[in-house]
């Protein structure tokens, strides 16, 4: 007995026209005997399995009764010639003499499209949530490794063939920390590295058998053991091309007897379109920053100009003015004494605007990890001195370590900042409190919900807002900023409380 099975109508083979019907249908029927072997097929079955349907008669099939998915079907892999393999999705029928009728179709090549383009859709949500250049370069590496019959991968920045290259991310060969090391030794050699004719020419290099040559190949020595790991055959170099410009290659390590056919070809030139984005974007972020820096820098040059140097100088003639006074043999006491009261209060002032320009520069971090207490002094201080309302709400205190601490404190006045200078609010909301094994901290505003784009990198909130995902993230947090749907802009940090103490040790 065959139990879990989808009734389906088999045509009388007496019927006109039904032995017709069966030898010209593009997919594949067969009737199995009451031992589940191959009791006779139809011309279509015989080619998707890849051997004569004389050959198949007598031998076990791979189609079994049993429960189906939700469209009936089933999927099963048979193996065809060459060590390659098929897909196959099948559904039986009994035949009503014990034995089973059964149709499939080959569906391999829909499958792999469906998986890569799962991946491709994975990889641009990785890109696109900004996170560290070499968590997400590994986590396409291992997307890719995941599909198409890719052993492993690597990704590769390469700004100069001559010098040094980078490993930004690698997936199926274990740990290799000294990969770069050892291929430079290999370059030293005089190994035929094929992946940089990639990205001198800009377009991918397939080279079949790639791995024995590799391992037969003395110059290659030195990566020998780290080569020999996966259990690859083929290789292909997919160049990282981004507004024209080379800035790496993916290097795609093909498990034996697959080929890089086109669809696989596509697939990797669609994930190089990603990585090449990622470190794209990376570069102009580090460029911003340095950028920043210079500005920064510039501002504070204007700042010192005009109020501490202006006052120095100021501060210099009235020494003068006073030391002219002293030489006299009858100074005056009355204009001495207000040359030395002047002097006094234009040290204090120029005291005081020192002051406030290290503040600006190094905000005080909160005290034994008070985080609450911090935030509610900048946001008094906010408060006076723009108009801004700003509400602290802290059911308790959370005692923190001092660094995250302080990465929390400069969220808060980074995000604050912005409040003040693009909101355009009347109104601030910082909120801290623990939910759900969770430390949160949240400002939101009811400004206008728009934040400016950063010119270089796009991303609205510009530095500040990178700023505050890697303060988060260095505490295995994240932080999230956008618009509400009521109006205002949100700010919100969350980090896992459970282990902050030990990364903060």
């Amino acid at each position: 007995m065959h139990d879990d099975v989808t009734t389906i109508p088999v045509p009388d083979r007496d019927e006109p026209g039904a032995a017709a019907l069966v030898a010209v249908c593009a997919d594949g029927l067969v009737l199995l005997d009451a031992d589940g072997r191959f009791r006779s097929l139809n011309p279509a079955a015989a080619a998707l399995l890849g051997r004569p349907a004389e050959e198949l008669v007598g031998v076990r099939a791979p189609f079994v009764p049993g429960p189906a998915g939700p469209s009936g079907t089933r999927t099963v892999r048979w193996a065809v010639a060459d060590g390659l393999s098929r897909e196959l999705r099948y559904r039986v029928a009994p035949d009503g003499t014990g034995g089973l009728a059964v149709w499939f179709s080959d569906v391999t090549d829909r499958l792999a499209r469906q998986e890569r383009l799962t991946a491709i859709v994975r990889a641009a949500a990785g890109v696109a949530e900004a996170g560290s250049l070499t968590s997400t370069l590994d986590a396409i590496a291992r997307e890719i490794v995941g599909t198409a019959h890719i052993a492993a991968a690597q990704i590769l920045a390469v700004d100069d063939p001559a010098a040094d290259l980078q490993v930004l991310g690698m997936a199926g060969f274990g740990s290799a920390p000294d990969f770069v090391r050892r291929l430079r030794a290999c370059r030293e050699r005089g190994a035929d590295i094929r992946f940089l004719d990639a990205h001198a020419r800009g377009e991918a290099v397939a080279v079949p058998h790639r791995r024995a040559a590799i391992l037969s190949d003395p110059a290659w020595e030195p990566l020998h053991e780290i080569m020999s790991r996966p259990d690859w055959d083929g290789f292909v170099a997919m160049p990282m091309v981004v507004r024209g410009t080379t800035v790496g290659v993916i290097n795609a390590y093909y498990e034996p007897d697959e080929a890089p056919d086109p669809s696989s070809l596509a697939f990797l030139e669609a994930m190089a379109a990603h990585a090449a984005v990622a470190v794209d974007t990376a570069r102009l972020v580090a460029r911003s920053r340095s950028e920043a820096r210079t500005a920064e820098r510039r501002k504070l040059a204007r700042d010192l100009h005009d109020s501490v140097v202006q006052q120095l100088f100021s501060i210099r003639m009235q020494v003068s003015a006073l030391q002219g006074q002293l030489d006299r043999s009858d100074p005056d006491p009355t204009r001495v004494l207000g040359a030395a009261t002047e002097l006094s209060e234009m040290s204090a002032d120029a005291l005081d605007d020192l002051r406030l320009l290290v503040r600006e520069m190094h905000p005080s971090a909160p005290r034994g990890g008070d985080l609450v207490e911090a935030v509610r002094t900048h946001a008094s201080e906010v408060q006076s001195r723009t108009g801004l309302r700003v509400d602290v709400l802290a059911p308790a205190d959370p005692r923190l370590g001092p660094g995250v601490a302080d990465d929390l404190y400069r969220t808060v006045r980074e995000a604050l900042h912005n409040a003040v200078k693009h909101a355009g609010a009347d109104t601030v909301r910082v909120r801290i409190e623990r939910s759900n094994g969770d430390l949160v901290v949240e400002i939101a505003d009811d400004g206008s919900g728009i934040r400016p784009a950063d010119p270089l990198t796009g991303v609205p909130g510009g530095l500040g807002l990178v700023s505050m995902r890697e303060r988060a993230e260095r505490w295995g947090g994240t932080c999230a900023a956008g618009p509400r749907p009521d109006g205002g802009w949100t700010v919100r940090t969350v980090l896992p409380v459970a282990g902050l103490d030990e990364q903060e040790s």
